[in-house]
C-alpha cells in the first residue's frame, strides 16, 4: 500500500511504499476521519499519529466520505457531492465510487500528520517549505503572527516579488480583507447618521399625510352634512307645497274602474241625446254682445205631431166702416 503523507506545519508531503500487510492491518477497517497510530510502519514513526483523509483503489476509484460500505458502489451524484464535476446547469449522473472503509483493495491512502512522534522523518519535518501566498483576511493574518487588535496588519502581509523578462522587478501583496480603518469607522458613522435622519424624515413625512388626511376627511364630512342638511330642506319644502294640491295616484285597478265608469256615462249619455231632426237647443249669446239677448225660438214639434197655428191678428180699422 502507499501512503501519502503530508505535515500542514512545514508544507512538505512524502510517499512511501509499504509492502508488509502485517503493517498496513492497522488500518484496515477505520474510517476516513479515524486517527491511527504510525508505530507499526517503522522506527521512524514511533509516537506519530496519522489521520486518514481519502484514498483509491486498485482500478483508481476515490473513496467517499459518508458511504458506510467496505466496496465500491454506484450513486446518483449531482453538484452537492464529492467526486463529480457536473458539465451542465442539473445534471445528475450515477457514478462509481469506493466507501469510506480502508480494506485491502485499497492502493493509496491518504493521512496528514497530527501528532509528531520522537524523531524527525526526512523529507516531512526537518525542511520548511516557505508560503508563496499567505491570507488575505485580517483576522486570519493576526491569528497567523498571534497579533492583538490594536496592532496593524498591514505590515504583517506576505509579499512576494515577481521579476518577468525585460521587465523591472515588483513587489506584490494581497489586498486584506474586513479591514477596519478610521475612513471605514468614518463611512460607518456617515452611514448610519443617513439612515437615522432618512428614518426621522419618514416619520415627518408620515405625520404630515396623515395630518393632511384628516384634514381633508373633515372638510370633506363637512361638505356631505351641509349637501345632506341643503337636501332635507329642499326635500321639506316640497312635501309642504305637495300636501296643498296633492292628488293620489290610482292604482292600475282604480283607473280600470275608472275607465269602465266613463264609458258607462258616456253610453247614457248617448242615449238621452234628442232624436234625429230634432232642432238642438238654442245657444246662449257670446259675452260681451251688444244688446239684449233675442228670445230663445220655440222648440220644434217632434215628428209626426201638427204643429199648432199661431193667433191671428187683429184686423185694422176701416175708415167710415161700420161701427
Amino acid at each position: 500500500m502507499k501512503f501519502n503523507i503530508s505535515y500542514p506545519i512545514t508544507g512538505q508531503q512524502k510517499s512511501i511504499e509499504v509492502d508488509d500487510e502485517k503493517k498496513v492491518a492497522i488500518f484496515y477497517d477505520k474510517r476516513m476521519g479515524a486517527e491511527v497510530p504510525a508505530d507499526t510502519l517503522g522506527d521512524e514513526f514511533k509516537g506519530y499519529v496519522l489521520k486518514i483523509t481519502g484514498g483509491n483503489d486498485r482500478d483508481g476509484f476515490p473513496m467517499m466520505q459518508g458511504v458506510m460500505a467496505k466496496g465500491r458502489v454506484r450513486l446518483l451524484l449531482d453538484k452537492r457531492h464529492k467526486c463529480y464535476r457536473p458539465r451542465r446547469s442539473g445534471e445528475r449522473k450515477r457514478k462509481s465510487v469506493r466507501g469510506c472503509i480502508v480494506g485491502q483493495d485499497i492502493k493509496a491512502l491518504a493521512v496528514v500528520i497530527v501528532k509528531k512522534g520522537e524523531q524527525d522523518i526526512a523529507g516531512i519535518t526537518t525542511e520548511t517549505v516557505p508560503r508563496r501566498l499567505g491570507p488575505k483576511r485580517a483576522n486570519h493574518i493576526r491569528k497567523l503572527y498571534n497579533l492583538q487588535k490594536k496592532d496593524d496588519v498591514r505590515r504583517y502581509v506576505v509579499r512576494r516579488t515577481v521579476q518577468k523578462e525585460g521587465k523591472k522587478p515588483h513587489v506584490k501583496a494581497p489586498r486584506i480583507q474586513r479591514l477596519v480603518t478610521a475612513e471605514r469607522l468614518r463611512r460607518k458613522r456617515l452611514y448610519r447618521k443617513n439612515r437615522l435622519e432618512k428614518v426621522k424624515r419618514n416619520a415627518e413625512a408620515a405625520e404630515a399625510y396623515v395630518h393632511l388626511r384628516n384634514e381633508w376627511r373633515k372638510a370633506q364630512k363637512a361638505k356631505a352634512e351641509a349637501a345632506h342638511a341643503q337636501a332635507l330642506e329642499a326635500k321639506g319644502a316640497q312635501t309642504t307645497t305637495t300636501k296643498t294640491a296633492q292628488t293620489t295616484i290610482p292604482t292600475k285597478g282604480q283607473q280600470a274602474a275608472a275607465a269602465k265608469g266613463a264609458q258607462a256615462t258616456q253610453g247614457k249619455g248617448q242615449a238621452a241625446a234628442p232624436a234625429k231632426g230634432a232642432q238642438a237647443p238654442a245657444q246662449a249669446p257670446a259675452k260681451g254682445a251688444q244688446g239684449k239677448a233675442a228670445p230663445a225660438p220655440a222648440p220644434a214639434p217632434a215628428k209626426g205631431t201638427q204643429a199648432a197655428p199661431a193667433k191671428a191678428a187683429p184686423a185694422p180699422a176701416q175708415k167710415g166702416g161700420k161701427k
